[in-house]
C-alpha cells in the first residue's frame, strides 16, 4: 500500500462505491463500515477471490490483508486465555481462510462471513488438539498424566460390555438416555418396547455398572478418583416426572438378582434418590467433563 502504485480496485465496477480507483485499505475500511451494503461487500469478495485463485501471489496477500480485521479478532479470541505460544494456532487461523480462499462457493452471499468461520474453524482444532496434549514438565520436558477427567463414560461403557457386565442393548440404552438425554419413551417407541420395561431393565443395568465400578477400585488403586467421576458422569442428568405423576402400577417393581446373588425386593422409582449410579461420586452437574478443555 506504499509507493506511487499501491494496489487499488476500480470502484466503477462496484455499487456504492467511489467511481475511482481505490487503495485497498481504503476498500478495507468501506467494507467495515456499518452503512456499507451487503451487495457491495459480496461484489468485492469474490473479485477478490476471483483475482487470488487466477492471479495467486500478490492477490492472495491483498485478500489477507483486507480480511485482517476479521483474521486478528479470531486469533485474539482464540488465544487470550492460552498460556502457551500461540504462533501454531494464528497460523493455523491464516491457513484456514487461505484453504477456504480456494474452495468457497461465491454464489451464495456472506462470503466473508463464510471465510471468517473457515479460518475459525481451523484455530479452533489447533487449539483444542494443543490444550488435549500432556504439558512438559522440566528438567528433560517429561510428559505429565493428561488432566482429568481422562475416562470416557462411553469407553466405560463399552468395557463393561467387554467383561460381560453389561450387554450392548443396555449399554446402548445408558448412554442415550443418560448420557445423550434422550427421553426414556422416545427410546422406547423406537424399540418398540414398553416404557416401564425400559426403566426397568435400565434400573437392573446400572445396579450391576455401579458394582462393577466400585469393584473395579478395590481390585486397583481406591484412591484412584477415574470411578468417580465416570460413575458420576453416567449419573441421572435431569429429573424426570415426579413419582405422583406416575401410574400406580409402575411404582412397586421387582429387582433381579444382582452381582452378589441377593435377590432384592422394594418399591423402585425413576426418581429415587438411589436410582442407578445417581448416589455414586459427587454431583452429576460439578462433575461433568467439558467437551471443550479450558484455555487457561
Amino acid at each position: 500500500m506504499t509507493g506511487p502504485h499501491p494496489i487499488s480496485l476500480n470502484g466503477r465496477l462496484f455499487p456504492g462505491l467511489p467511481d475511482r480507483h481505490i487503495a485497498l485499505d481504503e476498500v478495507r475500511d468501506r467494507l467495515l463500515a456499518r452503512r456499507c451494503p451487503q451487495a457491495t461487500r459480496d461484489a468485492v469478495w469474490a473479485h477478490l477471490v476471483l483475482r487470488s485463485r487466477t492471479e495467486g501471489a500478490t492477490w492472495t496477500i491483498a485478500a489477507v490483508g483486507v480480511a485482517l480485521p476479521a483474521l486478528t479478532s479470531v486469533a485474539a479470541t482464540l488465544t487470550n486465555r492460552f498460556a502457551n505460544d500461540p504462533a501454531d494456532v494464528h497460523a493455523e487461523v491464516l491457513r484456514g481462510f487461505l484453504t477456504a480462499l480456494s474452495t468457497i462457493d461465491l454464489r451464495p452471499p456472506r462470503i466473508m462471513l463464510r471465510l471468517r468461520w473457515a479460518a475459525y474453524r481451523s484455530g479452533y482444532y489447533a487449539l483444542a488438539e494443543a490444550l488435549a496434549g500432556p504439558t512438559p514438565v522440566a528438567p528433560g520436558f517429561r510428559s505429565t498424566p493428561p488432566h482429568a477427567p481422562w475416562g470416557h463414560p462411553d469407553l466405560v461403557l463399552a468395557r463393561a460390555v467387554a467383561d460381560g457386565v453389561l450387554t450392548q442393548t443396555e449399554a446402548a440404552l445408558i448412554g442415550a438416555t443418560r448420557l445423550e438425554e434422550v427421553p426414556v419413551a422416545d427410546w422406547a417407541a423406537r424399540h418398540q418396547t414398553g416404557e416401564w420395561a425400559v426403566y426397568k431393565a435400565r434400573k437392573r443395568a446400572e445396579l450391576r455398572l455401579a458394582a462393577y465400578l466400585r469393584e473395579g477400585v478395590a481390585e486397583t488403586d481406591p484412591t484412584d478418583p477415574l470411578t468417580d467421576q465416570v460413575a458420576t458422569a453416567v449419573a441421572l442428568a435431569r429429573p424426570v416426572a415426579p413419582a405422583r405423576d406416575l401410574p400406580r402400577s409402575s411404582l412397586s417393581v421387582s429387582v433381579s438378582e444382582v452381582e452378589s446373588g441377593q435377590k432384592i425386593q422394594g418399591r423402585v422409582s425413576k426418581t429415587d434418590a438411589k436410582s442407578g449410579v445417581q448416589g455414586c461420586g459427587t454431583s452429576p452437574r460439578s462433575a461433568r467433563p467439558s467437551e471443550v478443555p479450558q484455555c487457561a
